[in-house]
């Protein structure tokens, strides 16, 4: 099947944000086995939607719209895809009582413009909106399909794969094959060493497709096998994530779309063990990205950033001598954080960061980019010297996720122990 994507709105022509729901789109419509022929952005213009209408249809079997759904002046796609064809505009009665009852459990103030989003193209198939109140939908056109769904990323996702894609499925059928994915998370390789550690692996032979993406401080792999049947579909995809896994095993954390966030969630319930995070460089990050996983506080007791040489002496016990003589940036002093903060909460784990996020703190002996992570258990603090070259706000990505990383590797070897 050939797919065309039109993304639409003058916040996308100007600049205004980046246009993340065309490479989503794409990303899923590729994932699905199919072809993606041409993707365009335009204006919150009538005649300019309907040319870039018609250029997209005439090459494609669907096309598939994001953006100008809502309720202001500028929102025209419902309106502009109607004119486009010939079409009048109709309210359906059920989508206007549903966005009205929104309305009223969340104590909103109703303006009449919000009946525009019940309004929909003579012909047309409603796709709910969970997440919000501007329903997407289907037209056919001409033995083609025309979709249309808000702009707002993640009202977007959540109506192409619930929505979309079924419906795609159900005009289009492709009996004769079958598409199974699989999405392989890494860190602490560049996208160059995975794809060097890859290069010798024939995935053409097991009919699988493989497209890396890097999602930062991540490099995420993306495995999809095409086949006449499920059987042999899922067999080759098997065989190709056996052959990433033998060479990326120790920089693999999950199989699927879980985060790495996620896979320590079930670690540390796995093991009943309980976490309490000291950071100085990372400012919570640690601690924030662990409680959003429903549940966190069954592990993690508390988060305490000590940002100052003062808060570690007096919060976590580090001796000012062991600062003053090593820094407040080393081993030392991380590993003291980790099991100050573990004494002090009372926990199985302390987790601490110390580090220089830049752009300014940094020298020759320790550059900008510098980071200590410890973790002190029952037996044994670790700790782990690092060195980035980011700036601020990526360098705080990219501690935080080597923290957790160690986190991850610490909890996996404790089952391997009791196994």
């Amino acid at each position: 099947m050939r797919i065309g994507i039109l993304t639409i709105g003058n916040e996308l022509m100007n600049g205004r944000i980046a246009d993340t729901n065309a490479s989503f789109i794409a990303r899923e419509a590729n994932q699905q086995g199919w072809s993606v022929e041409a993707i365009m952005s335009v204006g919150d213009d009538f005649a300019a939607i309907k040319n870039r209408l018609d250029y997209l249809l005439s090459m494609t079997d669907a096309v598939i719209c994001s953006g100008g759904l809502g309720p202001t002046s500028d929102d025209i796609t419902t309106a502009a895809i109607a004119e486009a064809f010939g079409l009048s505009l109709y309210t359906d009665e059920n989508v206007l009582s549903f966005i009205k009852d929104i309305f009223t459990k969340f104590n909103l103030r109703w303006v009449e413009n919000n009946a525009k989003q019940a309004m929909f193209p003579q012909g047309a198939e409603v796709i709910p909106n969970l997440r919000g109140t501007a329903p997407g939908f289907l037209l056919p056109v001409k033995k083609k399909l025309i979709f249309a769904i808000p702009g707002v990323p993640a009202e977007a996702k959540m109506m192409m794969t619930e929505g979309v894609i079924p419906a795609l499925r159900k005009h289009f059928p492709q009996n004769d094959q079958y598409a199974e994915k699989q999405t392989i998370k890494t860190f602490g390789l560049s996208e160059a060493a995975v794809d060097d550690r890859l290069k010798d692996i024939d995935f053409d032979s097991m009919g699988v497709s493989v497209g890396f993406y890097p999602v930062f401080p991540e490099n995420h792999i993306v495995l999809i096998a095409r086949s006449k049947t499920h059987d042999e579909a899922q067999d080759n995809l098997q065989k190709a994530q056996n052959e990433i896994s033998s060479r990326l095993q120790d920089y693999i954390f999950s199989y699927g779309e879980r985060t790495l966030e996620e896979v320590i969630a079930s670690l540390l319930t796995e093991n009943k063990l309980t976490i309490a995070v000291a950071e100085s460089c990372t400012g919570g990050l640690i601690t924030n990205r662990l409680t959003d996983v429903s549940g966190s506080s069954d592990y993690l007791e508390r988060g305490l950033v000590t940002y100052s040489n003062k808060a570690k002496i007096s919060m976590l016990g580090v001796p000012a001598e062991i600062i003053e003589k090593h820094g407040a940036v080393s081993e030392e002093t991380a590993r003291l954080m980790a099991e100050g903060v573990r004494k002090l909460a009372g926990t199985d784990l302390g987790l601490s960061s110390t580090g220089i996020a830049g752009p300014t703190g940094g020298s020759k002996e320790k550059p900008v980019g510098t980071v200590y992570l410890a973790l002190a258990g029952p037996q044994q603090t670790i700790c782990r010297h690092y060195s980035f070259r980011w700036d601020r706000k990526r360098n705080k990505e990219v501690f935080s996720e080597a923290a957790l990383f160690l986190l991850k590797n610490y909890c996996e070897t404790q089952i391997s122990k009791t196994k």
